[in-house]
């Protein structure tokens, strides 16, 4: 089973730049992780963010466009993997707290996905957008581990099966969700920088500096119930010779 997990995040692709495995970890004191405190669902969105999305509309390239589909979907997996895993593991902090943040990067892509799809400047007449279905739904409303693109799909029917296994095994799914996440962040990153989409590549900017906050959460975590090694296992699995630093 765990192989079918490695096949499904491979075909989504983790590429890191890497540094040493073990004992790599940020103190957690110089983490900035702001989990202590649940977000409220009903806040605002930072003022960087929402700056940027009031921002001028950016000229964007079919694949740029695309990404707007895909981070939706990833934030979504992150956001039910999460909440579906704290009812098996209600002490859990990292799954317990954690949603609350998935919350609003969920609803900063909404944001971008209603800006382009509204904007007479933007054409999708020949542009795949398979997430646009929930663009004015509600977080609440949409159909939790249902999601419109195949691979992801798989990602989190895979992950959830791993996740029922233990805790330990739930907190390592969670190093890797925050993995894809990342790696598929800097890639848009760079395209929207590639592209001046400077509105895209704040809003990526700032939703891949929480999921390192939230890949140390679980690396801390695990730590903390006796793996020694965090997340980097995880990390190697993937067939890296290394484990990520922090940002």
């Amino acid at each position: 089973m765990k192989n079918n997990i490695l096949k499904s995040l491979l075909a989504i692709g983790t590429v890191f730049v890497m540094t040493g495995c073990g004992g790599s970890s940020s103190p957690v004191d110089d983490i900035p992780i702001d989990l202590q405190d649940p977000i409220d669902e009903s806040a605002t969105l930072p003022t960087e963010i929402q700056d940027a999305i009031d921002g001028p509309v950016s000229k964007l390239s079919e694949e740029l466009t695309n990404s707007l589909s895909h981070m939706g979907n990833e934030e979504r997996l992150a956001y039910d993997v999460y909440n579906t895993l704290a009812v098996e593991y209600p002490n859990s902090g990292p799954l317990n707290k954690i949603p609350d943040s998935e919350y609003v990067h969920i609803t900063a892509v909404q944001e971008l996905i209603k800006k382009y799809k509204l904007s007479d400047d933007i054409n999708f007449t020949n542009i795949d957008l398979p997430a646009l279905g929930y663009m004015n739904t509600p977080i609440e409303e949409m159909e939790a581990g249902t999601y419109d693109i195949e691979k992801i799909q798989k990602l989190y029917d895979d992950l959830v099966l791993q996740g029922s296994e233990s805790e330990i095994e739930a907190l390592k799914v969670g190093c890797a969700v925050e993995v894809i996440d990342i790696y598929d962040l800097d890639e848009y990153i760079e395209m929207a920088h590639a592209s001046d989409a400077a509105d895209i590549e704040t809003v990526f900017t700032s939703l891949r500096a929480g999921s390192y906050n939230h890949y140390w959460s679980f690396d801390n975590a695990l730590i903390k119930k006796g793996e020694a090694e965090g997340c980097c296992p995880v990390a190697l699995s993937l067939g890296h010779t290394a484990c990520p630093d922090y940002l």
